[in-house]
């Protein structure tokens, strides 16, 4: 019955009682503003909503005329509609099949879009963020690396003379006219060294895969801010809504009234102002609404136009920990990881300049077939080994790993400065988020229902005549400002939960 109705008001179909007049418009109007402001006031709206009470809502003192003017008003209007009604109907009814189904057909395009929750938007940005993959690319690149690291330099072959005059000089014997010489030379890496180099390489592996479990958490961080700041332009929005219809409502009244010298064009065109600023108010939360949206997009590699909506339901809740201690801190933070690997990269790496101290080996092959005759065919071999332990040349690999002995006790410092700092950030953070609980409590239990209380009062004294709207629209506002200091009090909450939440790296 809601859809034909809603469907025959879409074609222009009226109801009986929407035309009967101002004087009914004004009752349903007055039971509307009671039902919008405050349910406890059904009860009192009924009551208020009677003819002698509707009266005295308009002002006016012959409340027998009035009632006369109403019934006057239906006689007229009832044989018309009921004529119109006859005539209008069949090819209405011939039409209705069409717009019920043009009706569902948008519901159920409505109901395609997809719904979101944040563990399932987390899951999409680990699995299809192009930054998260690079830093895997990253790692697979520095396994690559590592086995190139034990690979042997390439023997060298050359041909040439040997012991070959200049031309012009006078030959005494064919002894003397030099040799053909066929050179190998092949450089053999000490094998310790090269293993060294091996395992420093393939730290650097870890290293971009911790930097990947980092870069995680501060994606995930920002998308619980940007999801949460969704949810809580949608309360705003929705306290708009209902602070729209009740203005909407008085608006209305104001316009009937105002024939009748009972209130004042002012206050039409103050309504008028107030409903335009409260649209301006949801058009930046729908603003936030459309940049988180397209943040969201862009963080799982999708179009930044991709249409979805969040789990309106869903309240962050704030789990503290059960231990702060900074061991079990470096368990859970990947950053701290991070720098662990960072040192054992450096510690590997001292060890790969400390093999700089053993020796490398080469070894050369010589073949010499003489020009002449009377010369045998004669060849060389000769190995050789470098002597790194020599003052001049040990100078630089002593002098680097010292250096980096110093660099790794720094970063081991920086590492429990980091813990500690983040123990007493972590306590702070707890007892913040408690207060600010306590402080959203209270203004949610005592403040919020005392200010609804003023404004239904100062409805009632506005429906009996005995206020005037500018006191109405000040108790309105009044409320509708700390609804939205409570919202954003709770944003801020729900953000401080999920930078809580980053530096435990949950």
């Amino acid at each position: 019955m809601y859809i034909i109705k809603k469907t025959l008001c879409r074609l222009g179909i009226s109801s009986l009682e929407e035309e009967r007049g101002n004087v009914n418009i004004s009752h349903d109007l007055d039971w509307k503003i009671t039902t919008l402001v405050s349910p406890s006031l059904r009860g009192q709206g009924e009551e208020l909503a009677l003819s002698k009470d509707s009266s005295a809502t308009l002002g006016m003192t012959n409340q027998q005329g009035l009632v006369q003017k109403e019934e006057l008003s239906i006689s007229r209007h009832f044989d018309w509609n009921v004529v119109k009604w006859r005539t209008l109907s069949n090819r209405y009814f011939r039409t209705l099949g069409i717009v019920l189904l043009s009706f569902f057909s948008s519901e159920v395009q409505a109901q395609k879009v997809p719904v979101l929750p944040l563990d399932s938007i987390m899951q999409r940005i680990d699995a299809n963020n192009l930054l998260l993959k690079s830093y895997g690319l990253k790692a697979e690149a520095y396994q690559y690396n590592a086995k190139a690291a034990t690979a042997w330099m390439a023997p060298m072959v050359g041909v040439g003379t040997f012991m070959t005059p200049y031309p012009g000089q006078m030959i005494m014997d064919g002894r003397d006219k030099g040799s053909i010489m066929l050179q190998l030379e092949q450089d053999i890496p000490n094998y310790a060294k090269l293993n060294a180099q091996k395992k420093y390489i393939e730290s650097k592996a870890k290293v971009e895969r911790a930097t990947r479990d980092v870069t995680l958490n501060d994606f995930r961080t920002q998308a619980k801010k940007l999801y949460y700041t969704w949810l809580v332009a949608q309360q705003k929005i929705a306290v708009l809504d209902k602070s729209t219809q009740i203005m909407q409502t008085m608006k209305k009244i104001e316009e009937i009234r105002y024939p009748f010298n009972q209130s004042k064009l002012g206050s039409v065109y103050q309504t008028t102002a107030k409903l335009e600023e409260t649209e301006n108010m949801k058009r930046m939360q729908l603003g936030e609404i459309g940049k988180a949206k397209a943040w969201l997009n862009s963080m799982m590699n999708r179009p930044g136009n991709t249409d979805f909506v969040i789990d309106s339901t869903y309240q962050p809740q704030f789990v503290a920990a059960s231990n702060l201690d900074t061991a079990s801190l470096a368990m859970a933070r990947k950053d701290i990881q991070k720098m662990d690997y960072n040192i054992q990269s450096m510690q590997l790496n001292i060890a790969a300049m400390k093999k700089q101290s053993k020796p490398d080996f080469k070894l050369r092959f010589d073949h010499m077939s003489p020009l002449g005759s009377g010369m045998p065919k004669a060849f060389s071999v000769m190995g050789m080994v470098s002597i790194p332990i020599a003052p001049w040349s040990s100078k630089m690999y002593k002098s680097e790993v010292k250096g980096m002995q110093y660099e790794v006790e720094s970063m081991q410092m920086e590492k429990a400065a980091m813990l500690q700092e983040t123990q007493g950030m972590l306590y702070g953070m707890q007892y913040q988020i408690k207060t600010m609980q306590q402080q959203i409590a209270a203004m949610e239990k005592k403040i919020i229902p005392t200010l609804q209380k003023t404004l239904d009062v100062s409805v009632l004294s506005y429906r009996e005549n005995k206020m005037e709207l500018p006191e109405v629209i000040a108790a309105w506002e009044a409320l509708n400002m700390m609804q939205s200091n409570v919202l954003d009090e709770k944003l801020k909450l729900y953000l401080m939960i999920a930078d809580y939440e980053k530096e435990l790296y949950k």
